[in-house]
């Protein structure tokens, strides 16, 4: 077999594909964006079928820039944004509704009420989530219930369910095989994290029938073959993971303790913990790392909601910025004695805090603020979020102390966004040769399960540092802008 891996990394602002050689070198590339759609206050949607196209435009374009067939790819492997869902009709695979994004929030008011009826504490216990519309189960509820026979059809078995990993499966095998991993079940509020099953009991909760659910595997796993008349060949599919769960595995962050953080369109934070189910005492999630062979691996996760977004709401909704690059060059010439905080709740505000109603939020503003402050103050929030996601991982677990952060995601290519984010954490911060992580680990899960790929240990010894931040802040001025961040967050919150 030829070694090369084809890796979709479907995310929530653009689809793109990577190829993969025996080396785990990139050959070759494709990326599309798609439109993102916002049709009233804290809602998110995309087009299915947008993301299933560019999907599609992406693996061809990557196929043509490595100089292959379809037919020299021994695996597939994808990687999706998590939580955001689609429901569609069995029979003509078309969706009955938009996607719901994760970052949407019109579940708010069902989940506010299961928390009052007291439901948040036995979906916590079986999950490792709260009650928070960025999970999947509300939005589905959602939906059957607003399009008008959705339900019916669905108690009938007519209508499946699925993440966008579960979505571009049923389409890549022409509709045979309606399946997900076990990362991307973990985050419906549907599934027991310690049975590994679907929840009779969550699911009776919130309002979804059994009959729309697809079936869980590993996360390299068989999942069907491609239709020969979408790429070009029957391709097998062998690696599925959610996002932030990949880029764990692109990190190689394989060992009980090892930390890393994607900044991408939010930020997320992953501390494996090995076979221990830890149960977070500070708000943060209880998550599946991965499942291999049966066995499940665990981490408690910090989800940060807006981090190169709020980057893109000061390029596309401000026009502060000509493209999203420019903001690092903006951030190293504000003025350093003005004191600007962005707290970027647009979509609430999620761990440690979780408080669905926060919106953004600009502090400390001058006279003399221009865009250079208000730039700095969008990269240095990155960094105080992270901060607070670490503190509470240090209390909920004796193994993350003394951790080296691994990084990955658009952002941290600023070296000035990732010098400040180590003086922040007061901590080493590791950036690794290859950025795109979260295709890798998809890769990985797939070329290992094929078998051209090495295990584990073998994947981890090639894993190589690019360049090491180490923290060099004054600790007077590192307390001080903490405490101006904590104010911030303060002021913000809904409950105080």
């Amino acid at each position: 077999m030829s070694g090369y891996v084809l890796a979709i990394d479907q995310g929530t602002t653009s689809s793109r594909a990577i190829v993969f050689d025996r080396n785990q070198k990139i050959a070759g590339m494709g990326k599309m964006e798609f439109t993102q759609h916002f049709p009233a206050s804290g809602w998110v949607e995309h087009i299915p079928e947008e993301i299933w196209v560019t999907c599609v435009w992406s693996c061809k374009t990557a196929l043509k820039k490595a100089g292959i067939k379809a037919s020299d790819i021994s695996a597939i492997g994808i990687t999706n944004q998590r939580e955001t869902t689609i429901v569609w009709d069995r029979k003509t695979g078309k969706a009955i509704h938009n996607a719901i994004v994760w970052q949407d929030r019109r579940t708010a008011p069902f989940c506010s009420k299961l928390k009052k009826a007291g439901k948040e504490k036995l979906v916590s216990r079986k999950t490792g989530l709260l009650l928070d519309p960025y999970f999947s189960g509300p939005k589905i509820r959602w939906i059957l219930d607003k399009v008008k026979g959705a339900r019916k059809q669905a108690e009938k078995g007519e209508l499946a369910f699925g993440t966008v990993d579960s979505y571009l499966i049923w389409r890549l095998t022409g509709g045979k095989v309606h399946a997900t991993d076990a990362t991307n079940a973990c985050r419906t509020l549907l599934y027991n994290i310690e049975t590994n099953e679907w929840d009779d009991e969550l699911l009776r909760l919130i309002g979804v029938p059994r009959a729309v659910l697809p079936e869980v595997k590993d996360c390299a796993d068989d999942f069907g073959m491609t239709d020969p008349a979408i790429l070009g060949a029957a391709i097998p599919i062998r690696g599925v993971a959610g996002d932030q769960q990949a880029a764990t595995i692109g990190q190689a962050c394989f060992e009980p303790g090892m930390l890393k953080s994607t900044y991408g369109t939010g930020c997320f934070a992953l501390l494996n913990t090995g076979k221990e189910l830890v149960r977070s005492k500070n708000r943060l999630l209880t998550t599946i790392a991965y499942r291999l062979n049966g066995e499940t691996t665990y981490a408690l996760e910090g989800a940060i909601f807006m981090a190169g977004a709020s980057v893109q709401w000061l390029r596309d909704m401000l026009r502060l910025l000509k493209d999203s690059a420019e903001s690092s060059a903006l951030a190293e010439t504000a003025d350093p004695d003005q004191d600007v905080y962005l707290v970027p709740a647009f979509v609430g505000l999620g761990a440690p805090w979780w408080d669905a109603e926060a919106r953004g939020a600009i502090f400390g503003l001058t006279r003399n603020t221009g865009r250079a402050e208000i730039a700095r103050a969008a990269l240095e929030a990155v960094s105080y979020q992270t901060q607070d996601l670490l503190t509470a991982m240090h209390k909920d677990w004796k193994g993350a102390r003394d951790t080296v952060l691994r990084v990955d995601g658009g952002m941290v290519g600023s070296d000035w966004t990732m010098q400040f984010l180590a003086d922040i954490l007061d901590s080493p911060v590791d950036r690794p040769t290859i950025l795109e992580t979260t295709a890798l680990g998809a890769a990985w899960l797939a070329g290992w399960k094929a078998g051209v790929w090495p295990d584990q240990k073998g994947f981890a010894e090639r894993w190589a540092l690019d360049r090491q931040f180490n923290p060099h802040m004054d600790p007077a001025l590192r307390k001080k802008k903490l405490a101006g961040w904590n104010d911030a967050i303060r002021r913000t919150l809904t409950k105080r």
